[in-house]
């Protein structure tokens, strides 16, 4: 049986991918996080206009459009099947990605990847194949850590938050960056596990169809919900008592004005959260990756 034989029929008489629909396979709007996350960390090692800024912009084009491009285009390669039932619009169920065209740019953008980190050094090398491995991992049989409402959310977080925190911060140190800078990159890093879950509530209905055991399909979105909110804040939390710690006072209040307007914007997604969901994640997660940019700048005042 062909591998479309039960998506679009259009699927069939399209021989190449419509340039619109590869754009949109790659979903330039998901690349922001691992891109700001990069761009925290060099500002955390220290980053100034005296530095060189070329790894910089390079590790961020690297961290966003191509890898995390990437990753998005297998994940609708390794979706496809379930996105026929959740968004039968999508490129790749729609036909307008036909054949096997969504796994051959998944491919091609992994190599493209691998050859641009290559360029950054060890670390660079290093943080892209962990991405590339994480990317595979999340969507592709047979681990498909997507299938778990824990791990999936989880390893998706760490590899859009914590590692291309630290690569950046590695890459302008030029090594191995200091405790403070990775314990906040995880912190930062554990709590988008909850930004991550309530992506999952716009697949409710495919993922329960095809076994897919995400936090909304196990707990309802009430449940789910609150769960996110719990993990996203108190990460937070910490961060906050650790820059207090580090006599960091003034970056310590600033996280905390951060998290007061999350926890306000989390009052209202609660009272309706399928309703609410894409509000909070176009509203709420603002804050969120501006306190860690204000962490940011407290670490670069420690040395990193």
């Amino acid at each position: 049986m062909s591998v479309t034989s039960d998506l679009h029929p259009q699927i069939a008489t399209r021989r190449w991918p419509e340039p619109r629909a590869t754009l949109t396979l790659i979903k330039p709007v998901t690349w922001f996080p691992p891109m700001w996350a990069y761009l925290c960390g060099a500002v955390s090692a220290g980053l100034s206009g005296a530095s060189a800024w070329w790894p910089v912009v390079l590790g961020v084009i690297l961290a966003g459009p191509i890898v995390c491009g990437m990753s998005q285009a297998a994940n609708d390669w390794c979706d496809r099947h379930v996105d026929a039932i959740n968004e039968p619009g999508r490129p790749i169920p729609s036909g307008r990605i036909p054949g096997r065209w969504g796994f051959y740019i998944a491919l091609m953008m992994t190599v493209l990847g691998l050859l641009v980190g290559y360029q950054l050094g060890p670390w660079g090398f290093g943080a892209t194949v962990l991405a590339v491995l994480a990317a595979w991992a999340y969507s592709a049989e047979p681990v498909r850590a997507k299938r778990s409402g824990l791990w999936g959310p989880g390893l998706c977080g760490l590899a859009y938050e914590t590692l291309p925190w630290i690569t950046g911060a590695a890459i302008v140190a030029g090594g191995a960056p200091g405790w403070p800078v990775i314990v906040i990159a995880v912190l930062y890093g554990l709590g988008a596990h909850g930004i991550m879950t309530l992506n999952d509530f716009k697949a409710i209905e495919g993922d329960r169809a095809t076994g897919l055991r995400s936090l909304p399909v196990i707990l309802g979105p009430g449940g789910a919900a609150r769960v996110a909110c719990c993990v996203m804040a108190v990460p937070q939390v910490a961060v906050i008592g650790l820059l207090a710690i580090w006599d960091k006072p003034l970056h310590a209040l600033g996280v905390t004005a951060m998290l007061a307007v999350q926890l306000g914007a989390m009052r209202v997604l609660l009272r309706d959260p399928e309703g609410k969901t894409p509000w909070y994640q176009g509203m709420g997660i603002v804050f969120y990756i501006s306190g860690m940019m204000i962490a940011a700048t407290a670490l670069r005042s420690l040395g990193g």
